[in-house]
C-alpha cells in the first residue's frame, strides 16, 4: 500500500459535524475550512499578504483557466503554482471537468474525453483523463482532482447511470498516469446527482481504489437542483465516505448551506460567490446579506458589520465604501471581497470550535437565528 502525501486526522466531533487537520506538502490545514477560489492564480483583487492576513490556510486553482491562459508547460518553467504566484500554503486545483462541461454547446464528450472550443478565441483542444492529469501535474498543486462528468443538478436517472460509469473508468486512467503520487494527492469525485442509490453506486466504485485516492468530493450538487435535494444527498451519502480522508464539497459559499454541509460531515467547501458577490457590492453580516450600494449607507458610518474585526470592518465605515463603489474607485471592490472572505473563513473557525466543544447544533442554531434576521 503506497503512503499518500495527504493524511487526515480527526480531532473531535459533534454529532456527525467533524473538525480535523489535512497535513499537506505545503502545511496543515484546520477543518471544516472554506477555500477561497484563485482561478487564474489570483483570488480576484487580494493579494497573498492580505489572504494570509485573512487566515486562508487553502486556496484553489482552475486547471482549465490556467492551461489556455498562461498554459501549464510557463507554470511548470516557473517552478510551479506556488513559486508562480508567490502562494507558500497548499493548493487544490480542480480537473476542468466543471468549467469545459459548462461550455454546453461547445464541447463533445466521448470515452475518451472532452473535445472543447477555447470560451477565449474558439480554439479547439481535447481534455482526457490523462491530460488534466498531466496539466495539473505540472501546476505542482497539493490536491489534485480526478477528471470526471459534472452533468445537471437535474439530470435523469437514464443520463447518470452511464455518465457516472465513465467517470469511474476515467478514475482509473488517471491514477495510471499520475507521476507524482507521493507529492500531489489524488482526490475523487462522487457524482449521481440527485439518486442515493447512484451516489452510493459512484461511491463504491471510487472507493475500489480507495488505496490511491487521498479525499473524496462530492460533486454535481449547487448546479441546478432545489436546494432540499442537494441537503438531502449530503445527508445520505457524506457519512458513507471513508472517515479516515478528507470530504469535499465542491461549489459551496452561502453560510446556510456550509452549516448545513459541516452538519453531514463535510470538512472542505470552496466557491467563487464571496469574491463575486462583493465586486459588486454585497457582502455577508453577522444578519444576512447587505448591499452596500443602496442609499441608505449613504451617510452610514457603522462598520460593514459591526461585529466583525477584520481590517476592513476596523477602518472604514459603510458610507465610505458605498462612495467608493458609486464613484467606481477599486477599492471598493478589493475591501468588500477581503470582507467576505474573512466573514467565511471567521465563521469556519467559529464552527470548528464549536465542534470540538461539541456544541455544533447551538452554534449553528444560533447562527441561522441572526442571519436571517436581515439588514435590508
Amino acid at each position: 500500500m503506497q503512503k499518500l502525501p495527504i493524511k487526515y486526522i480527526l480531532e473531535g466531533t459533534s454529532d456527525k459535524a467533524r473538525a480535523g487537520s489535512i497535513e499537506t506538502p505545503h502545511g496543515i490545514i484546520k477543518t471544516p475550512v472554506f477555500m477561497p477560489v484563485g482561478t487564474q492564480a489570483t483570488v480576484k483583487t487580494i493579494t497573498p499578504d492580505e489572504l494570509y492576513e485573512i487566515g486562508a490556510e487553502i486556496i484553489l486553482g482552475n486547471t482549465y483557466h490556467l492551461y489556455l491562459r498562461p498554459n501549464d508547460d510557463l507554470i511548470y518553467r516557473y517552478g510551479g503554482l506556488h513559486k508562480f504566484m508567490n502562494w507558500k500554503k497548499p493548493i487544490l486545483t480542480d480537473s476542468g471537468g466543471f468549467q469545459v462541461f459548462s461550455l454546453g454547446a461547445l464541447r463533445k464528450i466521448t470515452e475518451e474525453g472532452v473535445e472543447f472550443r477555447s470560451h477565449i478565441d474558439g480554439s479547439k483542444h481535447f481534455l482526457s483523463p490523462e491530460k488534466s492529469i498531466s496539466i495539473q501535474n505540472n501546476l505542482g498543486s497539493d490536491i489534485i482532482m480526478l477528471l470526471d462528468e459534472c452533468p445537471s443538478g437535474l439530470a435523469t436517472k437514464e443520463y447518470l447511470i452511464p455518465s457516472i460509469e465513465r467517470t469511474s473508468r476515467w478514475a482509473k486512467r488517471c491514477l495510471d498516469v499520475h507521476k507524482y503520487p507521493d507529492k500531489q494527492g489524488l482526490f475523487a469525485i462522487v457524482q449521481g446527482g440527485i439518486f442515493n442509490d447512484l451516489r452510493e453506486q459512484s461511491l463504491n466504485s471510487l472507493m475500489e481504489m480507495d488505496d490511491a485516492i487521498s479525499g473524496y468530493a462530492i460533486g454535481g450538487l449547487a448546479v441546478g437542483e432545489p436546494r432540499e435535494e442537494m441537503y438531502k444527498i449530503l445527508d445520505y451519502i457524506v457519512e458513507k465516505c471513508p472517515d479516515n480522508k478528507p470530504r469535499y464539497l465542491m461549489g459551496v459559499g452561502e453560510p446556510l448551506d456550509m452549516l448545513e454541509a459541516v452538519k453531514s460531515g463535510i470538512d472542505m467547501m470552496d466557491c467563487v460567490q464571496p469574491t463575486r458577490i462583493g465586486r459588486h457590492g454585497t457582502v455577508f453580516t453577522k444578519y444576512g446579506r447587505l448591499v452596500i450600494k443602496n442609499k441608505k449607507y449613504e451617510e452610514d458610518q457603522l462598520p460593514l458589520d459591526p461585529d466583525c474585526d477584520c481590517y476592513v470592518c476596523r477602518n472604514y465605515t459603510r458610507g465610505y465604501i458605498r462612495h467608493l463603489f458609486k464613484v467606481g474607485e477599486i477599492l471598493g471592490q478589493r475591501l468588500t471581497t477581503y470582507h467576505n472572505l474573512y466573514f467565511l473563513i471567521d465563521m469556519m473557525r467559529n464552527v470548528r470550535k464549536s465542534i470540538l466543544e461539541d456544541n455544533f447544533n447551538g452554534f449553528s442554531e444560533n447562527f441561522i437565528k441572526n442571519y436571517t434576521t436581515g439588514n435590508e
